[in-house]
């Protein structure tokens, strides 16, 4: 494929360019072993996974292995691959998917399955497994979804159930030698199902009776009754991620993720997540410092986020924020706690605090009520919520988020006005604290029951039940000093409608991917109606997979076990509805789950026992009133002049802004901030170049505290640091200040040679003292004479011409 001419017809292509900075790229040839790892969502959002980098970067480090990424084309970008009949390829090597061995598909969230089949289509592969011969790929399956994948089961050879660091590398060393032995598809299949956690599909089979409920579920072909969820016992035995891939377009979560912990046992009664990653696995305090101050320095990023389903539960985390806000705090590198909960803000960690900006504090009540908190598990008082928010507003913050849900079990209109409550007693007992524009923020989402979780029996609300419930708060909430938001009611139905579902779903999600349907995760693209019209179309009713079930009922995913007993689960929705506690068992004693046997599988906590509870997420970043180095120990400027050829040049201007920034943080030059709110580097540059456009003449002058020691060398290593594509030609010491008026020369080569009538409209033109345009500013039509910023046109060749054009900062401009 020849990316080049099918990006300038493509929205956001900084998506499809790849050549990001830390990108491994084998040889084709020389590998025993091809895998493409592909995200089922827009790249913004695959980026964000720390998941996918893990996989990436291990399967890599494998001699004779390859492993590239793909992610889910946008609307219009699918369109052009259609139309041109191009194949999906890899970012990497651009190779079809089609000539992988493996194709490793993440099932993140339930949304997503119809990405799944637009991915397969677009490689030219049949979209059930049943369909596929040896001429396919293997396509395989994992991720948060993979413990109850029954309604996409079908489109998969195999899925990896849990973690996936030692499986994926496991399953690279038996391909490599079934290709060098030249085993056949089943055979490779017939092994790798061997793997401790891979789930065969097409070895369980479903039976219904008449009224559509699962009686049994049948292992053939030898297979155990059940397949086991793959645990990786301890978190500091694996290889880490220390040269994350930096992404050139704007991704949800641009940052350093590191993972201080892996597994949850709050015991939150309505929480997959906190089931099915247990136990408890904490990373060293050393090795958590290693990650982070390599990581920061191979990749630039500005911003490092400790990531754990309840970041501030790590025994040491007292110990771990000071040794980072020393070392990273005076390079201006943030440092963001996601999951903190209410109770882990200890005196240490707010004495960090108070050297930082406060921006936005989340905190997850989940329930209004004290009652309905102790149904779910939560364990957490009104008083610990008041207390929590006044401190945060006391030490700077100025916006709350609350997050709650409507629909959890036994709630009843107390609760949901509790919410309300809740969030006025909050504004009135910090009215006088802090900044007084101070912002709360309340956000809903419908309840959605889960496997594998003690409300996975729980019938989930209507879709007229959730309006409804929504509604009341709108109505009842104060208007002033809090705002309400909510997850689209028709999403989370239809996410009930997959996280309980079963096979007879595939032919749902193939009928509405033929209809059109498409990115269902975005509000944007989602369209209840046509899922509705699909599944009419399939005679299913989506209503009854909302209903409550039998704790002795056969359920889809029954077959797949988490490690999580079903009678524990059975006692803990019997203590939800008479609101009994379950302690957190890293703290008070095994609860008996029956998932550790504690011998291989155990909690590992490395530090002292502490009492901490619910959810916040506080940003740290470096205060300039409060930065040991904020004082400039000078100003020295250096003009770095620089060229983008090939498809680095689809990147927008603030795409290249932010690739510079982290370019010179990796290459260990610093530059001087500016003050205020939000420190940026002192770093001018040149004019936005048109997205698409190529150019050997860009500059951008930066401001150092102190004399670069020899020019020469740090264009050396500037030029070591940057993406393909990105050139520095020349760094030299400048005074002054960014020209106002710039003339650009540019060369534009034509598809076909200029005809005679455009030859004369050009020379009309350069004939004219004047040439006006219309612009609509503000809805206002504004005239423009654009003949005085063109200098110069020439026809070079029958299909080149070179064009002088003038640019003046601050006036309006034209594009070549």
């Amino acid at each position: 494929m020849n990316k080049h001419s099918l990006l300038p017809h493509i929205t956001k292509p900084g998506r499809y360019i790849g050549n990001e900075f830390n990108i491994v790229k084998k040889p084709w040839q020389s590998a025993k072993a091809r895998f493409a790892l592909v995200f089922p969502d827009l790249y913004e959002i695959g980026m964000s996974h720390f998941g996918l980098q893990i996989l990436y970067h291990l399967l890599n480090r494998e001699d004779g292995v390859l492993a590239e990424r793909c992610f889910t084309p946008d609307l219009d970008a699918e369109e052009i691959l259609r139309l041109k009949k191009v194949p999906l390829e890899s970012l990497e090597s651009a190779h079809p998917l089609h000539d992988f061995d493996i194709i490793g598909i993440t099932l993140p969230y339930e949304l997503c399955y119809t990405n799944i089949l637009t991915i397969l289509d677009l490689a030219n592969i049949p979209k059930y497994s049943s369909e596929r011969n040896e001429s396919h790929p293997i396509i395989l399956g994992g991720g948060s979804c993979s413990l109850n994948p029954e309604p996409a089961a079908q489109f998969f050879d195999a899925i990896l159930l849990g973690d996936g660091e030692e499986a994926v590398v496991e399953i690279a060393s038996l391909l490599k030698i079934a290709k060098e032995q030249k085993w056949s598809k089943e055979d490779i299949l017939q092994q790798i199902e061997k793997i401790n956690g891979i789930y065969r599909p097409e070895n369980f089979h479903p039976e219904y009776d008449n009224s559509g409920n699962i009686i049994r579920i049948s292992a053939k072909n030898g297979s155990p009754g059940t397949v086991q969820r793959r645990i990786l016992p301890n978190l500091n035995a694996t290889a880490h991620l220390h040269d994350p891939i930096v992404p050139h377009a704007k991704v949800v979560h641009d940052r350093l993720g590191v993972e201080i912990a892996r597994g949850c046992t709050r015991g939150c009664r309505f929480c997959q997540a906190g089931m099915i990653y247990r136990p408890v696995r904490e990373r060293t305090t050393g090795q958590i410092l290693e990650i982070a101050d390599r990581g920061i320095a191979s990749s630039g990023f500005e911003e490092l986020a400790l990531l754990s389903l309840s970041t501030g539960d790590h025994s040491c985390i007292d110990e771990i924020i000071p040794q980072l806000m020393n070392r990273f705090a005076k390079e201006y590198v943030s440092v963001s706690m996601p999951s903190m909960r209410v109770g882990t803000l200890s005196q240490a960690v707010m004495d960090q605090i108070k050297r930082v900006r406060k921006t936005g504090f989340t905190i997850a009540p989940e329930a209004g009520s004290e009652r309905l908190r102790c149904v779910i598990n939560k364990g957490i008082t009104e008083e610990d919520l008041l207390s929590t928010c006044k401190d945060a507003f006391t030490l700077g913050w100025n916006t709350i988020k609350l997050y709650f849900m409507i629909g959890l079990p036994t709630e009843t209109t107390a609760d949901i006005e509790a919410i309300a409550d809740l969030a006025r007693k909050i504004k009135e007992s910090t009215s006088q604290l802090g900044n007084r524009r101070k912002q709360i923020t309340v956000s809903v989402g419908t309840f959605v029951p889960k496997p594998h979780t003690p409300f996975q029996w729980h019938d989930q609300l209507s879709l007229e039940k959730s309006r409804e419930r929504i509604q009341l708060l709108k109505d009842i909430l104060p208007k002033k000093g809090i705002k309400l938001k909510w997850h689209d009611p028709e999403m989370s139905f239809l996410e009930g409608v997959f996280s309980r579902g079963d096979r007879r779903l595939a032919r749902l999600i193939e009928t509405a991917w033929s209809l059109g349907a498409r990115l269902d995760g975005w509000s944007d693209h989602f369209d209840l109606e046509l899922w509705q019209q699909a599944a009419e179309q399939c005679d299913i009713d989506l209503t009854t997979y909302l209903r409550a079930r039998d704790v002795a009922e056969v359920l889809p995913w029954q077959h797949l076990d988490s490690g999580i007993e079903h009678n524990f689960l059975a006692d803990e929705l019997e203590k939800a509805l008479i609101g009994a506690y379950t302690p957190d068992c890293r703290y008070h004693g095994c609860q008996n789950c029956g998932l550790c046997d504690f011998t291989t599988i155990m909690p590992i906590v490395h530090g002292s026992d502490a009492e901490h509870d619910t959810s916040v997420s506080p940003s740290f970043s470096p205060d300039p009133q409060n930065v040991e180095n904020d004082k400039d120990d000078g100003h020295f400027k250096y003009i770095v002049s620089y060229s983008r050829i090939g498809d680095i040049c689809f990147l927008g201007h603030l795409e290249i802004l932010q690739l510079i920034f982290r370019t010179l943080r990796r290459a260990q030059i610093r530059t001087n901030f500016s003050k205020g709110f939000n420190p940026s580097p002192k770093i001018s540059f040149g004019g936005a170049l048109p997205v698409g456009m190529e150019s050997e003449a860009e500059f951008f002058v930066m401001d150092l505290p102190t004399p670069l020691p020899n020019p020469k060398v740090t264009e050396e290593e500037l030029n070591r640091n940057l993406p393909e594509g990105i050139k520095i030609k020349e760094i030299r010491l400048y005074s002054g200040k960014i020209p106002q008026s710039v003339c650009n020369t540019y060369r534009v080569v034509f598809t076909r040679p200029l005809t005679p009538k455009e030859k004369e409209g050009i020379s009309q033109y350069l004939d004219s003292e004047s040439y006006l345009i219309s612009r609509i500013r503000k809805g206002k039509v504004k005239q423009i004479d654009i003949r005085p910023l063109v200098a110069k046109i020439k026809i070079t060749a029958d299909d080149v011409l070179e064009l002088e054009i003038k640019a003046v900062t601050g006036t309006p401009g034209v594009k070549v």
